[in-house]
Protein backbone atom coordinates (compact mmCIF):
# COMPACT_ATOMS: atom_id res chain seq x y z
CA UNK A 1 0.00 0.00 0.00
CA UNK A 2 1.34 3.40 -0.95
CA UNK A 3 1.28 5.89 1.90
CA UNK A 4 0.27 9.44 1.18
CA UNK A 5 1.10 12.39 3.33
CA UNK A 6 -1.71 14.26 5.01
CA UNK A 7 -1.32 17.33 2.80
CA UNK A 8 -1.92 15.24 -0.32
CA UNK A 9 -4.99 13.59 1.17
CA UNK A 10 -6.29 16.90 2.48
CA UNK A 11 -5.91 18.48 -0.97
CA UNK A 12 -7.98 15.66 -2.47
CA UNK A 13 -10.62 15.99 0.27
CA UNK A 14 -11.05 19.70 -0.35
CA UNK A 15 -12.02 19.32 -4.01
CA UNK A 16 -15.51 17.98 -4.72
CA UNK A 17 -14.42 15.89 -7.72
CA UNK A 18 -11.56 14.18 -5.80
CA UNK A 19 -13.18 14.02 -2.35
CA UNK A 20 -14.21 10.35 -2.61
CA UNK A 21 -10.73 9.33 -3.74
CA UNK A 22 -9.19 11.32 -0.89
CA UNK A 23 -11.50 9.69 1.62
CA UNK A 24 -10.71 6.24 0.23
CA UNK A 25 -7.00 6.98 0.76
CA UNK A 26 -7.77 8.22 4.27
CA UNK A 27 -9.63 5.01 5.13
CA UNK A 28 -6.88 2.83 3.67
CA UNK A 29 -4.14 4.72 5.47
CA UNK A 30 -5.67 4.94 8.95
CA UNK A 31 -8.03 1.95 9.31
CA UNK A 32 -5.56 -0.39 10.95
CA UNK A 33 -4.26 2.14 13.49
CA UNK A 34 -7.75 3.28 14.43
CA UNK A 35 -9.02 -0.30 14.63
CA UNK A 36 -6.28 -1.23 17.12
CA UNK A 37 -6.83 1.92 19.16
CA UNK A 38 -10.50 1.01 19.54
CA UNK A 39 -9.82 -2.71 19.96
CA UNK A 40 -7.54 -2.05 22.92
CA UNK A 41 -10.30 -0.01 24.52
CA UNK A 42 -13.31 -2.28 23.88
CA UNK A 43 -11.42 -5.59 23.48
CA UNK A 44 -13.92 -7.20 21.11
CA UNK A 45 -13.12 -7.54 17.41
CA UNK A 46 -16.75 -7.01 16.35
CA UNK A 47 -17.18 -3.97 18.58
CA UNK A 48 -13.92 -2.45 17.35
CA UNK A 49 -15.03 -2.96 13.74
CA UNK A 50 -18.35 -1.25 14.50
CA UNK A 51 -16.54 1.66 16.14
CA UNK A 52 -14.17 1.93 13.18
CA UNK A 53 -17.12 2.07 10.80
CA UNK A 54 -18.84 4.73 12.95
CA UNK A 55 -15.59 6.70 13.05
CA UNK A 56 -15.33 6.86 9.28
CA UNK A 57 -19.04 7.59 8.84
CA UNK A 58 -18.70 10.57 11.21
CA UNK A 59 -15.51 11.68 9.46
CA UNK A 60 -17.22 11.52 6.05
CA UNK A 61 -20.28 13.41 7.27
CA UNK A 62 -18.10 16.11 8.83
CA UNK A 63 -15.20 16.30 6.38
CA UNK A 64 -16.39 19.67 5.06
CA UNK A 65 -16.08 21.09 8.59
CA UNK A 66 -12.46 19.98 9.03
CA UNK A 67 -10.38 23.16 8.99
CA UNK A 68 -6.87 21.69 9.35
CA UNK A 69 -6.27 23.33 12.72
CA UNK A 70 -5.02 19.92 13.81
CA UNK A 71 -3.54 17.09 11.79
CA UNK A 72 -6.00 14.89 9.93
CA UNK A 73 -4.76 11.85 11.87
CA UNK A 74 -5.31 13.68 15.18
CA UNK A 75 -8.86 14.52 14.14
CA UNK A 76 -9.54 10.87 13.24
CA UNK A 77 -8.03 9.60 16.49
CA UNK A 78 -10.24 11.99 18.43
CA UNK A 79 -13.36 10.77 16.61
CA UNK A 80 -12.36 7.13 17.20
CA UNK A 81 -11.64 7.83 20.85
CA UNK A 82 -15.01 9.53 21.31
CA UNK A 83 -16.76 6.64 19.56
CA UNK A 84 -14.96 4.14 21.82
CA UNK A 85 -15.91 6.08 24.96
CA UNK A 86 -19.52 6.39 23.80
CA UNK A 87 -19.62 2.64 23.18
CA UNK A 88 -18.12 1.85 26.59
CA UNK A 89 -20.57 4.19 28.36
CA UNK A 90 -23.54 2.61 26.57
CA UNK A 91 -22.21 -0.85 27.36
CA UNK A 92 -21.80 0.02 31.05
CA UNK A 93 -25.33 1.42 31.19
CA UNK A 94 -26.89 -1.73 29.74
CA UNK A 95 -24.75 -4.41 31.38
CA UNK A 96 -25.40 -5.79 34.82
CA UNK A 97 -22.09 -5.96 36.61
CA UNK A 98 -20.98 -7.85 39.66
CA UNK A 99 -20.15 -5.15 42.24
CA UNK A 100 -17.32 -7.27 43.67
CA UNK A 101 -15.72 -7.88 40.25
CA UNK A 102 -16.72 -5.24 37.68
CA UNK A 103 -14.09 -6.33 35.14
CA UNK A 104 -15.19 -10.00 35.15
CA UNK A 105 -17.64 -9.58 32.27
CA UNK A 106 -15.06 -7.80 30.10
CA UNK A 107 -12.36 -10.37 30.91
CA UNK A 108 -14.74 -13.20 30.09
CA UNK A 109 -15.54 -11.48 26.79
CA UNK A 110 -11.84 -11.18 26.00
CA UNK A 111 -11.08 -14.80 26.90
CA UNK A 112 -13.93 -16.09 24.73
CA UNK A 113 -13.15 -13.81 21.74
CA UNK A 114 -12.15 -16.08 18.82
CA UNK A 115 -10.10 -13.21 17.35
CA UNK A 116 -7.95 -12.78 20.48
CA UNK A 117 -4.66 -14.42 19.63
CA UNK A 118 -2.66 -13.36 22.66
CA UNK A 119 -0.85 -15.75 24.91
CA UNK A 120 -1.11 -15.87 28.71
CA UNK A 121 1.23 -12.89 29.10
CA UNK A 122 -0.86 -10.74 26.74
CA UNK A 123 -4.02 -11.81 28.56
CA UNK A 124 -2.42 -10.80 31.89
CA UNK A 125 -1.47 -7.42 30.43
CA UNK A 126 -5.01 -6.87 29.12
CA UNK A 127 -6.45 -7.77 32.52
CA UNK A 128 -4.04 -5.31 34.16
CA UNK A 129 -5.07 -2.61 31.67
CA UNK A 130 -8.72 -3.19 32.55
CA UNK A 131 -7.95 -2.34 36.16
CA UNK A 132 -6.72 1.14 35.17
CA UNK A 133 -8.96 4.19 35.19
CA UNK A 134 -10.20 4.90 31.66
CA UNK A 135 -7.96 7.93 31.08
CA UNK A 136 -4.81 6.10 32.18
CA UNK A 137 -5.75 3.18 29.94
CA UNK A 138 -6.19 5.51 26.94
CA UNK A 139 -2.86 7.24 27.59
CA UNK A 140 -1.08 3.92 28.08
CA UNK A 141 -2.53 2.48 24.86
CA UNK A 142 -1.59 5.52 22.78
CA UNK A 143 1.95 5.71 24.19
CA UNK A 144 2.80 2.02 24.51
CA UNK A 145 1.09 0.53 21.48
CA UNK A 146 1.01 3.49 19.08
CA UNK A 147 4.30 5.07 20.28
CA UNK A 148 2.52 8.40 20.01
CA UNK A 149 4.27 11.56 21.14
CA UNK A 150 2.84 13.34 24.18
CA UNK A 151 2.24 16.50 22.14
CA UNK A 152 0.01 14.61 19.70
CA UNK A 153 -1.81 12.88 22.57
CA UNK A 154 -2.36 16.32 24.08
CA UNK A 155 -4.13 17.42 20.89
CA UNK A 156 -6.28 14.29 20.83
CA UNK A 157 -7.18 14.15 24.52
CA UNK A 158 -7.19 17.87 25.27
CA UNK A 159 -4.87 17.42 28.25
CA UNK A 160 -1.50 18.98 29.06
CA UNK A 161 1.69 17.12 28.23
CA UNK A 162 2.66 17.09 31.92
CA UNK A 163 -0.63 15.50 32.93
CA UNK A 164 -0.24 12.87 30.19
CA UNK A 165 3.27 12.02 31.33
CA UNK A 166 2.01 11.64 34.89
CA UNK A 167 -0.92 9.46 33.74
CA UNK A 168 1.41 7.22 31.74
CA UNK A 169 3.85 6.92 34.65
CA UNK A 170 1.06 5.99 37.08
CA UNK A 171 -0.39 3.51 34.58
CA UNK A 172 2.97 1.79 34.11
CA UNK A 173 3.52 1.58 37.87
CA UNK A 174 0.04 0.09 38.42
CA UNK A 175 0.51 -2.43 35.62
CA UNK A 176 3.93 -3.46 36.96
CA UNK A 177 2.48 -3.90 40.44
CA UNK A 178 -0.39 -6.01 39.12
CA UNK A 179 1.83 -8.18 36.91
CA UNK A 180 4.35 -8.72 39.71
CA UNK A 181 1.51 -9.95 41.91
CA UNK A 182 0.50 -12.60 39.35
CA UNK A 183 3.94 -14.21 39.00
Amino acid sequence: MTLFNEKEILALLQEEDTQKKGFELLVNQYSEQLYWQSRRMVLSHEDANDILQNTFVKAWLNIDYFRAEAKLSTWLYRIALNESLTFLNKQRATTLVDIDDPEADVIQKLESDPYFSGDEIELSLQKALLSLPEKQRMVFNLKYYQDMKYEEMSDILGTSVGALKASYHHAVKKIEKILEGTD
